[in-house]
């Protein structure tokens, strides 16, 4: 009996080594291609070891969402400073948990678990899930029209439009004559360029490094489910055009609905969309959630069909380079750079589609809001071909410790750049729109950063606030 336990434990034991040899292996392979992402000195004398939360409270208000209240989370997964990849990745593994509720029933869930480098391994698990609805979508059409000005959803063809957003906000909320279908004589088209989403989504993804480790092939598998809403016939905010007094009244029919009933646009009965995902990765960062060197280059492609289950067809090519370069000003300036440019193939695309680009970094919302142009509304510029371009300067002013916590304190100057067309083989440098600004960037714990940007254009002024930089 004593001789059988001492053989069990010798097994279990020999078994065990042989593990973490394996893993040690894994680790060691790892290490041999991915020794060019090895953090600055001083980035890695701040990174936190261990296990860490940070998280702060998201606060927001919506003339339709109302107002909000919500957390946004962030659990790290470090390990020991002794570890061998310690200097050398973001994390051995993130969870990302965000929620918020809105007063009119607005609400999202998202929940994200990404694993660089499993277990010493070439290879990357990634998981996000998504649980929203969202009645403050905004939608100004589909095609290179859009780079005009702003003009409402019931003008006939031809007539002038707005040169500033707050112009045309003033004239959407003035009553004019309700036309044939309407829910009223008098009309308001204060609620015409938005629009309800309702969205359930799972992503599976996984990448693996490739020879050296700066090439990385990825795959992927998402399905959604989505449900679109406009608002005819609901009571708004109205002016009337004879005293100027605010009033209320029904709103009339909206862009989003006029285009879906003259055939412009499909896709706004939603549906079941499955989708194959696949990309081609260069990356020579040297810490991704906040760079201070090295090119990103991606290749990314979307397929959806009924073949696999789908209820539409389309194509997604985006193609997609950044560059970050320290600067010899100041203890960490950085200046970083972004192109992009993508197309969607299929005559029948739906609309949403049109909305974001997809990336393995994160869908990108084009073109117009905090992750393109800044200094216009989210959306405000839309059709099958894009291309844009931001360039900052991430400048590092000072830096705190408050207990464990780490903290660096900045400033982003940047500058923003642009267009559409209907075909990719019309993308030139004609009809750009441009806006600049400047931001402050917060760093917490090196992987967790705070941004505040505002955002000007000839159309727009707009301040943003979130977690993470938006390239």
């Amino acid at each position: 009996m004593k001789y059988f336990a001492t053989l069990l434990f010798l097994t279990a034991a020999f078994g065990l080594h042989a593990q973490q040899i394996n893993t040690l292996k894994k680790t060691e392979d790892t290490l041999s291609f991915i020794r060019s992402k090895r953090m600055s000195d001083s980035d890695l004398q701040k990174k936190k070891e261990g296990t860490f939360l940070t998280g702060i409270p998201d606060f927001s208000s919506d003339p339709v969402t109302g107002f909000g209240l919500g957390l946004r989370s962030n659990i790290y997964w470090n390990g020991k400073r002794d570890n061998l990849l310690f200097p050398y990745t973001p994390y051995l593994m993130r969870f990302k948990a965000n929620a918020a509720y809105y007063t009119s029933n607005a609400r999202e869930l998202v929940l994200s678990l990404d694993v660089p480098y499993y277990k010493g391994s070439r290879w990357r698990f990634k998981v996000d899930f998504k649980a929203q609805q969202n009645p403050s979508n905004l939608y100004f059409g589909s095609t290179e029209e859009t780079l005009g000005e702003l003009r409402l959803p019931s003008a006939p063809m031809g007539s002038s439009g707005y040169g500033t957003y707050k112009a045309f906000d003033v004239a959407r909320k003035t009553l004019r004559q309700g036309q044939a279908g309407e829910a009223a004589s008098m009309v308001s088209d204060a609620l015409s360029n938005r629009f309800r989403e309702t969205e359930f989504m799972l992503n599976l993804k996984a990448d693996y490094a490739l020879g050296k480790g700066v090439w990385r092939l990825m795959g992927g598998y998402e399905i959604q489910h989505l449900a679109y809403a406009t608002f005819e016939g609901k009571e708004t905010d109205a002016v009337d055009p004879l005293t100027g007094q605010e009033t209320k009244a029904l709103n009339g029919t909206s862009l989003l609905r006029r285009d879906f009933q003259q055939g412009k646009i499909s896709g706004l009965e939603g549906g079941w969309i499955s989708i194959l995902q696949a990309a081609l990765i260069y990356d020579t960062r040297d810490f991704e959630p906040d760079p201070t060197k090295g090119f990103y280059f991606e290749a990314a492609n979307e397929y959806s069909s009924k073949y696999i289950g789908s209820q539409f067809n389309f194509n997604k090519l985006f193609l997609q380079g950044r560059y970050y370069k320290k600067l010899p000003v100041g203890p960490r300036t950085v200046f970083a750079a972004r192109f992009g440019a993508g197309n969607i193939f299929g005559k029948q695309a739906p609309f949403f589609e049109f909305q974001d680009q997809w990336s393995p970094d994160g869908s990108i919302n084009s073109l117009g809001g905090r992750q393109s142009l800044r200094g216009y509304r989210a959306n405000r510029f839309l059709a099958r071909s894009v291309w844009f371009a931001n360039f900052e300067i991430r400048a590092r002013l000072a830096e705190a410790r408050l207990g464990k916590q780490y903290f660096g304190f900045g400033i982003a100057p940047f500058f923003d750049a642009g267009t559409v067309r209907d075909r990719w083989q019309d993308i030139s440098f004609k009809n750009i729109k441009t806006s600049f600004g400047a931001g402050a960037r917060i760093s917490w714990n090196q992987s967790t950063i705070l941004f505040f940007d505002y955002g000007i254009s000839k159309e727009d002024r707009l301040f943003f606030f979130g977690i993470g930089q938006i390239f």
